[in-house]
């Protein structure tokens, strides 16, 4: 806490590592919020001060005005005379203590607020009462409407002309960006407000976040902090139509379109005379009035997602915006890594870097975070599919479109077809039925890619941002949605009444295509969850966007397999610290915290050092772990019991007498280890070729005796399941006794157990790491990262960067893995790394302090077995 103190304060760039167990959340949360308490009373102190000297009259004036020490008589450093200098000084000082005197009131005025809401209970229930007496008349006039359409008889298809209409582009009215803030009302007096001095918090998961804000709720400042949830729509969204649409970016689309509908209603008011109004459906949840008290709320008391969630359906009150308008005031911000680090969504969601604190928890896969953030990829399919839909679009609405519209759908058919060429095929033509030529995988720089793809003379800038205007892609979404074949499958009741003639329109189409070359809207694969719900344009988007990356910063992969549709593009970002340069540029402060951060040499060069972080700026921390050194027995192992050295490189591990000596090993300590062992190995193929190796020569018969088999599945959805049934097991083996003692866990490093999940107590009694767990360096990605990183980053003691990366990987998978068996202070484990390269000191010394300080490197199995024997006999008796 002391450390992180002084390194806001002297507004450093930390690298922090605290294991799990050892209270880093509450740590983070009382050495920042204590920095923060001290900084605003250090500020209102200055601020009186300053005031005072304002009002203290004339000596008061003349030492607010006075020269500083240093300065010369005559001129200044810029050759100003004296009077120029002092009038230039007097009135930015006025400016400054006007600027003071406005934001004291504007505080004061807050602070009033929420001190009423949070004693006056009166207020509350009145706008509780307000918003029933709007609820039942908004209910009674529904019955109204439906009683006289009953009269009436609403004809049908003048419905499904509405509804049409609604699919229909909207005119594009200029490529120049207008400053708008989305979702905000015009006449919105807070606008401005000011954004006070606060913390950033993110982590990866929502889970994560709303167990930070539980431990903010139990800390001492739980009860004075104005804190703020921020999250995605699909965690935050209470409107049920909205919500069940699923996938994230039809969610972004209908939102955003409906809050669109809500600031044209007053226009289609004003023409109502001069053209048909359209029927448009606006969010009853995006509510001005509504979203400010649901702000108030959130700044009153500290709630996590799920509690403001509540409030938001209790308060008719969209959640999502009504968080967003919370965070000028707010003094915590907690976020997901998404919102922070994409600077897009960063300025959408209103957040403001400048002279703030940031802090990243969970940051051991920072980079490679960044990284998938900033990458996009598209496949065969999704582009002929997305031409398809784009294409028949185009030709149902080309009377109704205005000229510039038609212009960019032209050129986005154009995009498609030459992406779809540069694959080896026609999108005209059903890419599950077009053979690629040429297999294999091809990386080009992204000015090649556009020269080849002869799609240079196109501004993706522009392209880009009309697609985000105009909303084409929730527009097609709906077209396909309505009125389309095999394209789409989210479909309700309603939506499958569709117009006979349009049915009969996209037949036409459809049957045209062998004569006239219009392309049929290729079959969905069914695997794929995302093409499933949403229309391929949404994800292409993506690929356009990153295409406007600088070209030194990342590569193209053109990815050739059996048909087009299987091929796909990928956007590869090599440079990660382009992105965060922002962040730290901008930001008083920046930690990034972890259970384990080593290696940290990747922070410091590839991240913080590219992103003209300056060395000196650069603190790290570590502390070790709060287990007494008995708790844990770190084991280096370099041969098995039969002597075998071990050593698991690719030519080596597939060897028979590799398997067996894995094997005998795991049957030794099945023998001494109480409870669960969970065995890591370094890929799924390589667990799968064992498990059928040991089942062969009858090893596994022999494991089984002592402890119950699981193996990891590769579906996450089956991950949970596997490790309910996994617990159940050692539970009941520890009640009932006999020769069974526990379970066996085999596992897959960089899979789904080897992050996130705790092993505590007896569920990882023995970690075991099967060899090193290098990346597969001939993956034309990593080799191309290789590359880049020797030609820009300088040598580090004599080894090239691309070798330092191979080895961090590695490492980082090492430590995030073995790092699951201890969890808190009374836990106790065995770790023990099968491979003599562990114990080479440029390995070794990349292994978290704590568990480098206690391990034993053992050349021979029989004392590594005596020491394992002891320490699990010890503890057991203990017990």
């Amino acid at each position: 806490m002391a450390a992180l103190y002084s390194a806001l304060e002297a507004g450093r760039v930390g690298i922090f590592e605290s294991p799990t167990g050892t209270g880093k959340s509450l740590s983070l949360i009382c050495g920042a919020l204590s920095w923060l308490r001290d900084f605003e009373e250090k500020k209102r102190q200055e601020e009186a001060r300053l005031l005072a000297l304002e009002d203290g009259g004339p000596e008061g004036k003349k030492r607010l005005t006075a020269p500083e020490p240093g300065r010369p008589d005559s001129k200044d450093t810029a050759g100003e005379p004296d009077w120029v200098t002092a009038f230039v000084q007097k009135k930015e000082e006025r400016d400054m203590v006007d600027r003071l005197k406005e934001e004291q009131i504007r505080r004061k005025k807050r602070e009033d607020r929420l001190e009423k809401i949070r004693h006056n209970v009166q207020l509350k229930y009145a706008a509780k009462r307000k918003r029933s007496e709007e609820d039942e008349t908004k209910r009674l006039l529904q019955l109204s409407k439906e009683v006289l359409s009953e009269g009436a008889g609403v004809d049908v298809l003048e419905q499904l002309d509405h509804n049409e209409e609604e699919l229909i582009l909207a005119e594009y009215e200029s490529d120049e960006e207008k400053k708008v803030v989305s979702g905000l009302e015009e006449d919105d007096d807070d606008l401005e407000e000011e954004h006070v001095t606060k913390i950033y918090y993110c982590s990866r998961t929502h889970s994560q976040l709303s167990q930070f804000v539980r431990e903010v709720q139990k800390s001492p400042f739980g009860k004075d902090t104005r804190l703020v949830s921020l999250g995605s729509r699909q965690n935050l969204c209470v409107n049920e139509e909205v919500r069940r649409l699923g996938a994230l970016q039809l969610i972004n689309d209908r939102c955003m379109e409906m809050q669109k509908n809500k600031h044209e209603k007053k226009s289609d008011e004003e023409n109502e005379g001069k053209k048909r109004r359209v029927s448009r459906t606006v969010c009853p949840f995006y509510s001005y009035e509504q979203m400010q008290f649901l702000r108030d709320e959130v700044l009153v008391e500290v709630k996590d997602i799920e509690q403001l969630v509540a409030l938001g359906r209790e308060t008719k009150a969209c959640p999502y915006y009504g968080s967003r308008y919370a965070i000028p005031a707010a003094q915590l911000v907690v976020l997901p890594y998404q919102m922070l680090l994409h600077e897009p969504t960063r300025s959408a969601a209103g957040i403001k870097l400048k002279d703030q604190v940031v802090i990243i928890d969970e940051a051991h896969n920072l980079i490679d975070t960044i990284t998938c953030i900033h990458s996009a990829e598209v496949s065969g399919s999704q582009l002929c599919c997305a031409h398809s839909q784009l294409l028949q679009y185009m030709e149902r609405y080309r009377k109704r479109l205005k000229a510039k519209n038609l212009m960019y759908i032209k050129q986005i058919l154009y995009l498609l077809e030459r992406f779809v060429a540069m694959l080896g095929g026609n999108v005209n033509q059903n890419p599950s039925c077009q053979a690629v030529s040429e297999t294999g995988t091809v990386l080009k720089s992204i000015n090649d890619f556009l020269f080849q793809s002869q799609i240079d003379n196109i501004n993706l800038f522009k392209v880009q941002r009309y697609c985000e205007k105009s909303l084409i892609s929730r527009k097609l979404f709906g077209f396909v949605e309505q009125y389309g074949g095999p394209a789409t499958a989210v479909k309700t009741n309603k939506e499958n009444q569709k117009l006979a003639g349009l049915q009969s329109f996209l037949l036409t189409l459809q049957q045209g295509s062998d004569k006239e070359g219009t392309p049929q809207i290729p079959p969905v694969e069914a695997e794929n969850d995302e093409l499933r719900t949403a229309s391929p344009l949404m994800q292409i988007e993506g690929f356009l966007s990153a295409l406007t990356n600088a070209n030194q910063d990342g590569r193209v992969i053109l990815n050739r397999q059996g048909t087009v549709g299987q091929s796909s593009l990928k956007f590869l970002l090599l440079n990660p610290a382009v992105h965060f340069a922002k962040v730290v540029e901008e930001c008083r402060a920046v930690i990034i915290a972890g259970g384990t951060m080593q290696p940290v040499a990747d922070f410091r060069e590839q991240l913080l050092s590219c992103a003209g972080v300056e060395p000196a700026r650069v603190v790290e921390f570590s502390c070790g772990h709060v287990i007494p050194p008995e708790n844990i027995l770190p084991i280096i192992l370099c041969s098995g019991p039969s002597n075998q050295q071990l050593e698991f490189t690719y030519q080596t591990r597939d060897l028979p007498q590799m398997m067996d000596e894995t094997g005998r090993i795991l049957c030794n300590l099945c023998n001494v280890v109480p409870g669960g062992v969970v065995c890591f190995f370094p890929s799924y193929e390589y667990e799968k070729q064992v498990y059928a190796h040991w089942e062969k020569t009858g090893l596994l018969t022999r494991l089984a005796t002592k402890k119950k088999i699981f193996q990891e599945p590769k579906k996450a959805n089956q991950v949970e399941q596997v490790l309910v049934e996994y617990a159940k097991c050692i539970k009941r083996c520890s009640q009932a006794g006999g020769q069974m003692t526990g379970a066996l866990l085999l596992s897959v490093v960089g899979g789904k157990m080897s992050e996130g999940i705790n092993f505590s107590d007896d569920l990882g009694r023995c970690v075991i790491m099967v060899g090193m767990p290098y990346p597969n360096i001939k993956s034309p990605e990593l080799q191309e990262k290789m590359t880049w990183l020797d030609k820009t980053m300088p040598r580090a003691a004599g080894q090239a960067p691309s070798r330092v990366l191979i080895e961090n990987l590695c490492m980082k998978a090492v430590n995030q893995s073995i790092g699951r068996a201890i969890r808190h202070q009374k836990d106790f484990a065995s770790i023990l790394l099968l491979d003599h390269r562990y114990a080479r000191p440029a390995v070794f010394n990349k292994l978290p302090q704590w568990i480098r300080e206690r391990t034993q490197v053992k050349p021979a199995f029989g004392s590594a077995f005596a020491e394992l024997r002891k320490f699990h006999r010890g503890k057991l008796d203990a017990l």
